[in-house]
């Protein structure tokens, strides 16, 4: 009986130590003498690295299992809804550049792959537009919902962009008031092994040994515990993946009522890429690149010039935040009684909100699989390492999609990104087989994959792929299906365009009457 998990221990918050403290607290009761003990140590001297404000989906769900109130988090969090990503200037470079990733699938996915038959118009419609109605919403900066649409319901699938300081809190206080979370501010000082090679407490300035049955990373790029304490090897992507420096600023709005994008913007640069995201009291704005192919000051220039619109003379003057990247991940994830979450596992780069996404994969899944006892730990740790391999491997695999179909050859950064030898195997075998066949569910191992095939479409079409589609598949019943199906969401699209409230609009009145609940 000694062997029972029964204390989790977390070093390190922000949003991967708190997310994670939230999900395990809140499934095995940590508020009540029966559940599981979770205890946080948070440093009072480190601040969270916070560039990450996008988010998936997912995350309505991960917030609704811990319990928070989606009127509070809009209130607390300084949140604004995503419905997708935008891609500007990543295909030619010029200004009409631009294709959309939605959050919604296309419409009548679950019956019929519309991609062999959109192919023969797809001079007259983009893809997302011919299969769904989100870009049209992104465009009008449409909200998801409306008022009378309940807490974490929706009428366009939606995550959100929010700002991290806030978020993590927000998610501190809810953890520590509500779901039973012990939290220490205080400094980690040493690492204490047990005989097994188990990690047995931690040992803090203040508050002496801190044990625990199961330690969870949370401790950003410095990876106290795996990778200091059990040298678990980091694997480099920098060859696929080649930015590995940000620059990060805070942009303020000209006026109280500027409209708020409900949608990530990624513009593409000369050696990487801006995102912009619009939140109610300002933009996050940053330049992510390669500096092996620009230096910081013409990156800077860029960034600069990207913001010059909205501020003025006032751009040349504003503050900005330089922020180290070093793409891949550690080879393992969960070593002993110790796994990592969040930075402290591993980083690509603000693609697609995929950091987010994996920490509250990585938090899901201990969770739900936490091992009763020491004995069968070992066997969860084996089945977590090979499902976030994968999972890692997957993300890499797509982000690089986005690079890899650039008809971009201006600089020597969208060139090199074209290298076979930068491209993984796997993706290289994918797009020789989608070269003659649409991305479709079969294509992939797991049913959970991070990045479902209609993201593979999404990207693939927007960038101008084309698949020579057999003609056996645009049998007469199909193609009927398919004219009636890109129909209904021609009309699904003018109804939500009349229907739904701006982002801006819709925000505001959350925060002055809330939403209903479910």
């Amino acid at each position: 009986m000694d062997n029972l998990v029964r204390e989790v221990t977390i070093v390190g918050g922000g949003t991967a130590g708190w997310l994670t403290a939230g999900v395990i607290a809140a499934e095995h009761m940590a508020n009540s003498e029966s559940g599981i003990k979770v205890t946080l140590i948070e440093s009072p001297d480190v601040k969270p690295i916070g560039v990450g404000e996008g988010t998936w989906p997912t995350m309505r769900g991960t917030l609704q299992k811990m319990g928070i109130d989606e009127t509070e988090f809009f209130r607390e969090c300084d949140a604004s809804f995503k419905q997708g990503a935008k891609f500007a200037k990543w295909v030619t470079g010029d200004e009409d550049d631009f294709y959309y990733h939605p959050l919604v699938l296309p419409e009548g996915y679950e019956k019929i792959n519309l991609a062999p038959y959109w192919q023969p118009q797809s001079a007259k419609v983009s893809f997302a537009d011919a299969v769904s109605f989100q870009g049209h919403l992104c465009e009008k900066g449409l909200a998801p919902k409306q008022i009378t649409t309940p807490e974490y319901a929706h009428v366009a699938n939606y995550a959100y962009h929010l700002d991290a300081g806030k978020f993590s809190a927000f998610l501190q206080k809810h953890c520590t008031e509500k779901l039973g979370v012990r939290h220490v501010l205080d400094h980690v000082t040493a690492v204490n092994a047990s005989e097994n090679g188990d990690i047995a407490s931690v040992s803090t300035k203040q508050h002496g040994d801190i044990k625990g049955d199961l330690f969870i990373d949370c401790t950003g790029f410095n990876s106290l515990l795996l990778g200091k304490h059990y040298n678990i090897p980091f694997i480099c992507k920098k060859h696929i993946l080649f930015n590995d420096t940000a620059l990060a600023v805070h942009v303020p709005y000209q006026t109280e009522n500027d409209a708020i994008a409900s949608h990530t913007i990624s513009t593409g640069q000369s050696a990487g890429w801006i995102w912009d995201i619009g939140l109610p009291s300002r933009r996050g704005v940053g330049h992510v690149f390669s500096s092996a192919h620009t230096t910081v000051e013409k990156a800077e220039k860029e960034l600069r010039d990207y913001i010059r619109p909205s501020l003025g003379q006032q751009a040349d003057e504003i503050s900005i935040r330089k922020i180290p990247i070093n793409p891949g991940h550690r080879k393992l994830f969960w070593h002993k009684n110790c796994v990592a979450v969040g930075l402290s596992a591993g980083f690509l780069e603000p693609l697609e909100a995929s950091a987010l996404v994996l920490v509250e994969l990585s938090a899901a899944m201990i969770s739900e699989q936490l091992p009763a006892n020491r004995e069968v730990m070992d066997i969860v740790a084996k089945r977590f390492n090979d499902k976030f391999l994968y999972r890692w491997d997957r993300i890499i695999d797509f982000l690089k999609l986005h690079y890899i179909l650039t008809k971009r050859t201006d600089t020597q950064y969208w060139r090199d990104n074209c290298l076979v030898e930068s491209i993984p195997e796997d993706l290289q075998t994918l797009l020789k087989l989608w070269r003659y066949e649409s991305p479709w569910q079969l294509d992939f191992d797991h049913a959970d994959e991070v990045f479902p095939s209609a993201s593979y479409q999404y990207v693939l079409y927007g960038m101008g792929f084309e698949t020579t589609a057999r003609h056996t598949t645009r049998r007469s019943d199909n193609i009927e299906l398919a004219q009636m199906t890109f129909q209904n969401n021609a009309q699904l699209t003018q109804k939500l365009l009349a229907g739904l409230p701006n982002n801006r609009e819709l925000i505001n009145k959350i925060k002055q009457y809330g939403l209903q609940k479910i």
